[in-house]
């Protein structure tokens, strides 16, 4: 196998395989860990009780689950200073950040984010791996979430659970990097900087929303949808995932993996293995929570330090279009980065090859700290 199959199958597992490891009902509850767990992480569960979402709907029992790594730094006047969110992407959950490629690269000793020197965080986003989601039990009866109920509870969670009033920086990739931009308008004072990976500070329009709009019709026009209760994943669910994994994937490198049709047919029949570990309710939900997204009228009123990195290969967010470039000159402190793809990178899932860009985390965390 060659070296480029094998960064691509790594990519992948670090992706998309994680989202369905089976976790011990220990670890759900803060307990020992689960499969899939980083060794490294601490578990722990945050809950809210009688919670109400933006739109009114509201949950008995909401919980957010989350990992931390390191330990905590009071300043002279007892204020927590050293806290780092790493925010994971649609559909994925804390493990997709804390694998061994993200731990080798950020958070070892020496490197950008280590865990000796920061106290990490890393949350479940609601409807995502083990917090509160639909297939837990209510299915189509779960709240309707939304992007700013996403960050409303990440702020519980870091101000109420974990009691710190300020966040040292801010990590955020895909939908984690969305939520990075609305943390700094929305708690402005929370936080001194954020770093968005593979984002962009507008509405999703575009091939985002067309791909969006039609993975949703793909997922509920399936007879065999049931309304959210089917007992198995639905064709309609596989045909949208393979939709999403052609989007995210770069161009050149799709170019060197399908030479041929014999490459074509491995490509398919790996996405269509990983569609049927996924929950498809969870994946409608959160892919519907992105309609409330829109920081752009507020980029001017951004105070904290930005650091917006995207990749030139990203058919997601086609830096063609200079979205990223020109919004972010309506951003006080803020800088751009467009690193080139290549036949060796992965387009929007480059995200989850963070040694290709763990230098410009050092480049944030230099800049956060100055």
């Amino acid at each position: 196998m060659s070296s480029q199959i094998v960064r691509w199958t790594a990519a992948l597992a670090a992706a998309f395989v994680l989202l369905s490891a089976p976790t011990s009902a220990s670890a759900q509850n803060g307990g020992p860990l689960g499969a899939g767990d980083n060794q490294a992480a601490k578990q722990a569960e945050a809950n809210f009780g009688h919670y109400q979402f933006r739109d009114g709907e509201s949950l008995d029992d909401l919980h957010i689950h989350y990992a931390t790594m390191g330990e905590p730094h009071r300043n002279a006047a007892g204020d927590i200073d050293n806290a780092v969110l790493v925010l994971h992407w649609t559909g994925a959950d804390g493990r997709a950040v804390l694998t061994p490629l993200y731990q080798h690269a950020l958070y070892d000793a020496g490197r950008p984010l280590d865990a000796h020197k920061y106290f990490l965080i890393f949350p479940d986003s609601v409807g995502h791996g083990r917090s509160s989601k639909p297939s837990d039990g209510l299915r189509g009866k779960f709240p309707h979430y939304g992007y700013g109920d996403i960050v409303d509870l990440q702020h519980r969670l870091v101000t109420e659970t974990l009691g710190i009033k300020r966040l040292h920086a801010i990590v955020g990739m895909s939908m984690g990097g969305m939520n990075a931009w609305q943390w700094a308008e929305a708690y402005p004072d929370a936080v001194e900087g954020i770093m968005p990976v593979v984002s962009l500070p507008v509405k999703v329009s575009g091939r985002n929303l067309i791909w969006r709009r039609m993975a949703i019709g793909f997922i509920e026009n399936d007879p065999d949808w049931k309304g959210g209760n089917a007992t198995t994943p639905p064709r309609g669910w596989t045909a949208a995932y393979e939709l999403l994994r052609l989007m995210i994937d770069g161009v050149p490198h799709m170019q060197m993996i399908a030479p041929d049709g014999a490459g074509a047919d491995r490509f398919i029949a790996a996405v269509a293995a990983e569609a049927s570990h996924v929950e498809p309710i969870d994946a409608l939900y959160s892919l519907k929570s992105s309609a409330d997204y829109d920081p752009e009228p507020d980029l001017n009123k951004i105070t904290t330090k930005v650091l917006a990195l995207n990749f030139g290969d990203d058919e997601f967010n086609p830096d063609v279009l200079q979205i990223l470039e020109t919004r972010m000159s309506r951003v006080k402190q803020g800088r751009t980065i467009v690193q080139p793809g290549a036949p060796t990178a992965f387009g929007h899932l480059t995200m989850a090859q963070p040694e290709l860009w763990a230098g410009h985390v050092a480049e944030f965390m230099d800049e956060v700290r100055d």
